[in-house]
């Protein structure tokens, strides 16, 4: 009898584009059994899968686990663990599973919560976290804006909170992206006024899907509400500029 625990692989699908998978990425996909990926509670699509579907055999089984868009922690720790049960039940019949994700599985990922439960549950499972292109890498290349240059620092955040954070921490970077803008944008773009980095902010939604959208001036926001899949950038203006 083999009782080989199956491998549980993360992988980063990118942002959007199909292009954008890693080859390590699609030499996956195409060789495990199983494919998990993250649903809402209140549908069944996934994009994840949608952009990695030319990768994907038409025989491997492709399971979608349902999350709740909320933020009550006992809600999403009961999904969790839930959902990690299922993982775990596919890999010790031996069968290597892979779950994905877009971006990349270590930035603002369902996979670091989710892993950290399979492995609870079988401290034994070889986890295999494989990176993606960021959604921020691919709007920066999308807008031929340097992320960082010379000697700066870059500050990554939810946008989820609004602004706060970045009034607590803006003044140690002089770039900052704000991921998952689409709620408190308009808490964002007070606390941008407020830094004096309105004029160098540009917003950006569904970067690289036929749905794009460039906001040159982020306060028409206010009028054409982002999308889920939005993202502002900011640049703390020199004084020799």
């Amino acid at each position: 009898m083999d009782n080989r625990m199956g491998t549980f692989y993360g992988i980063g699908v990118g942002p959007g584009e199909p292009d954008l998978i890693t080859l390590k990425a699609a030499k996956v996909l195409a060789k495990v059994d199983m494919i998990f990926t993250a649903s809402s509670s209140k549908n069944n699509h996934s994009l994840a899968v949608d952009i990695a579907r030319g990768h994907i055999p038409e025989t491997t089984p492709v399971v979608r686990l349902s999350f709740p868009m909320c933020k009550d922690k006992n809600l999403l720790q009961q999904a969790w663990e839930d959902n990690a049960v299922l993982i775990v039940e596919t890999l010790k019949q031996g069968k290597d599973a892979a779950f994905l994700t877009l971006g990349d599985c270590m930035t603002y990922s369902t996979y670091g919560y989710l892993g950290r439960y399979v492995k609870k549950l079988a401290p034994e499972v070889v986890m295999v976290a494989i990176p993606g292109i960021t959604s921020y890498q691919a709007a920066a290349a999308r807008l031929n804006r340097p992320l960082v240059e010379g000697e700066e620092a870059l500050l990554i955040l939810s946008g989820v909170c609004g602004g706060d954070r970045f009034r607590e921490l803006s003044r140690n970077a002089e770039n900052v992206v704000f991921m998952k803008a689409y709620k408190n944008v308009s808490d964002i773009t007070q606390a941008l006024e407020e830094r004096g980095c309105l004029e160098t902010s540009v917003g950006i939604s569904s970067c690289g899907l036929p749905e794009e959208r460039i906001i040159g001036d982020i306060r028409e926001f206010e009028n054409i509400p982002p999308d889920y899949w939005t993202l502002i950038f900011s640049k703390q203006q020199k004084h020799n500029e």
